[in-house]
C-alpha cells in the first residue's frame, strides 16, 4: 500500500477520534477519488498515483476558490481553500524557486535547448523528473524565465 494512502486513512480514523468533522469530511472525499481509481483501473495506488490525484484535487480547489472569490463568496472560498491546504500537506516538499531554477537550468543543458521553440523538449523531462516536487505551471513559468 502507498505510504500516502496508508497516511491518509489512519488520518480519517484520528480526525474521527477527534470530531475533527472537517478533516474527516474531506479526507473521506480524498479516500473516495482513490477508491474511484483503484475501482476504474483495477490496479493498487502508488505513491506516484496518489501525488496524481492529490494535484488534482488541489486543483480542483484553487480553480473553485477563485470563482468564489471573484463571485464575493468568503465563506465557500475559504472551505476550498483550507481543503487544498489539507491536501498539500499531504504532497512531498515542493522545490523552493531557486531550487527549481537550478534543476531546470541543468534539464535545459542536457537536452541541448537554446530557445522556447525547445520548450516540449524540456517540459516531457522536467515534469517527469520533478514530479510531485514542482507543479506544472511553476516549471513552465521558470522554464520560460530562463530561456528569456
Amino acid at each position: 500500500m502507498s505510504k500516502i494512502k496508508e497516511k491518509v486513512h489512519n488520518d480519517i480514523k484520528d480526525a474521527m477520534k477527534n470530531k475533527d468533522v472537517f478533516k474527516r469530511d474531506t479526507l473521506r472525499f480524498l479516500a473516495s477519488a482513490m477508491k474511484q481509481i483503484e475501482v476504474d483501473e483495477r490496479k493498487e495506488l502508488t505513491d506516484s498515483d496518489m501525488i496524481k490525484i492529490l494535484q488534482k484535487q488541489i486543483k480542483q480547489r484553487e480553480d473553485s476558490s477563485a470563482q468564489y472569490k471573484d463571485g464575493g463568496r468568503e465563506d465557500l472560498y475559504q472551505k476550498e481553500v483550507a481543503e487544498s491546504d489539507l491536501f498539500k500537506s499531504y504532497l512531498p516538499q515542493q522545490l523552493t524557486d531557486d531550487e527549481l531554477t537550478q534543476k531546470l537550468k541543468e534539464i535545459i543543458e542536457r537536452v541541448g535547448a537554446k530557445t522556447q521553440k525547445d520548450m516540449g523538449k524540456i517540459m516531457a523531462v522536467a515534469t517527469k523528473e520533478l514530479e510531485g516536487i514542482a507543479d506544472g505551471k511553476r516549471i513552465n513559468l521558470i522554464t520560460k524565465s530562463i530561456l528569456g
